[in-house]
């Protein structure tokens, strides 16, 4: 006689459970894309928060991380990943490391990331995390996000882990051809909204909507730690 399946369920790690549980509410909230959902699965969101946050990091909830920064929500991270239209070749540059938990999500799905994060603090912990984690396709810079030097190179794909009030030019150059920027614009009177603004061969930008944010707002220099 066969195992009893009630049995074998009660046997399945909890962890095991929130996981599965946290891949099909993303996926019942629209999240199509199987590479993204793969990303989401390997990566530990538990392990991008505080400890005393942990047991909350399966659910849809943005949480509370160092240096007054808040860790968006999974599935917003996840509709961000769909917006970029990765492939496993492409060179990202990402504004914004906060906890490094999309940069984690973003190096499982290309070829290169390089984050860039304000707060020294922010930058340190989350190259920590990659180190355990063993993502050696990822760099944290400490930096400035509105001061990107031009060695750095080109991007096929750009996304700002903040709100701006409008498109940054020199970020529009760091773009290769066909390379797309994922970024919020907006404020807190009017509203944000998250955009997908691609670059033609010609330089011709198009812009569309993805869906509002709660993006806090850029802010220029360098920060060692709060």
């Amino acid at each position: 006689m066969g195992p009893d399946p009630a049995q074998q369920s009660r046997e399945i790690p909890a962890s095991a459970e929130a996981k599965a549980a946290f891949l099909l509410r993303m996926r019942a909230k629209g999240i199509r894309d199987l590479d993204v959902l793969r990303a989401l699965e390997i990566v530990p969101r538990e392990l991008f928060v505080p400890h005393r946050y942990a047991d909350l990091a399966s659910r849809d909830l943005a949480l509370p991380i160092a240096c007054g920064q808040t860790l968006p929500e999974p599935f917003f991270v996840a509709r961000m990943m769909e917006a970029l239209k990765l492939k496993r070749d492409h060179r990202v540059l990402e504004i914004g490391t906060g906890s490094g938990y999309a940069t984690a999500i973003l190096a499982q799905l290309t070829r290169e990331v390089m984050s860039i994060e304000r707060f020294q603090t922010l930058a340190v912990e989350a190259r920590t995390r990659h180190e355990q984690l063993a993502i050696g396709n990822a760099a944290v810079a400490w930096g400035d996000g509105l001061a990107v030097p031009p060695e750095a190179g080109l991007f096929d794909r750009i996304i700002v882990q903040c709100a701006l009030t409008e498109v940054p030019q020199r970020l529009i150059e760091m773009l290769t051809e066909d390379g797309v920027l994922v970024m919020a614009r907006g404020d807190a009177k009017a509203g944000q909204t998250l955009w997908r603004i691609t670059r033609d061969a010609e330089g011709k930008l198009t812009e569309a909507a993805i869906c509002p944010s709660r993006f806090q707002a850029i802010l220029p220099g360098l920060a060692r730690a709060l």
